[in-house]
């Protein structure tokens, strides 16, 4: 039976879209692992999004708290506000407690990927804060830590992305995750991918 990761995001603009689509190629890439994207509920209105210049909505499934059950391991991803994980996706967390009482995701591995607006919007904070939706699951959180190499000492060239997981910048929406970001990412869901499947074939 495959292994199912779920790369589960929140993306307003875009970003963290495009993050999530290269991590679920690095995921599927290992042998025996089943990737698939999901997004969590929008809580704006249409008019507000309007407002905020939203990027439209992609055509991947809404996830909700009973589909987690489904998985072995999970990416989640989202941007930054004020140095946490967006609204959207804290209010996607709010709704797992039956899982949480049923300790159903317990056990599970999780990496984190994110999206700042600046170098000091939160690259490492978002994902320290989100750690604690992790543990009250009993999930186990993989950083990738320095296994990308090389490419977490990148100096010359603006990069998001931690030991914590993969991150890009937005800057004022209009610069996009680089190529060094997205092979980062690419990194990131393999990474996860192998080692769920060897927790889930121990």
């Amino acid at each position: 039976m495959a292994t199912k990761v779920y790369i589960v995001y929140y993306s307003m603009y875009g970003h963290v879209e495009k993050l999530a689509e290269e991590i679920k190629k690095g995921a599927a890439s290992v042998e025996g692992v089943e990737a698939k994207l999901w997004q969590v509920p929008e809580t704006l209105n249409e008019e507000v999004l309007g407002k905020m210049s939203a990027a439209p909505k992609s055509d991947t499934p809404i996830i909700t708290a009973a589909d987690l059950a489904e998985a072995d391991g999970f990416i989640f991803g989202f941007p930054t506000r004020f140095g946490m994980m967006s609204a959207q996706f804290k209010a996607f967390f709010d709704s797992t407690g039956g899982l949480w009482r049923a300790q159903s995701l317990s056990g599970k591995p999780a990496g984190i990927f994110y999206s700042t607006g600046s170098q000091g919007g939160g690259q490492e904070t978002t994902a320290l804060t989100a750690i604690t939706q992790l543990v009250h699951h009993g999930m186990i959180f993989v950083p990738i830590g320095y296994t990308f190499g090389a490419g977490m000492f990148e100096m010359e060239k603006v990069k998001g992305g931690s030991p914590y997981g993969a991150g890009t910048y937005a800057g004022d929406g209009s610069r996009q995750p680089s190529e060094l970001e997205l092979e980062q990412a690419f990194h990131q869901g393999k990474y996860i991918a192998t080692i769920t499947k060897k927790l889930k074939g121990a």
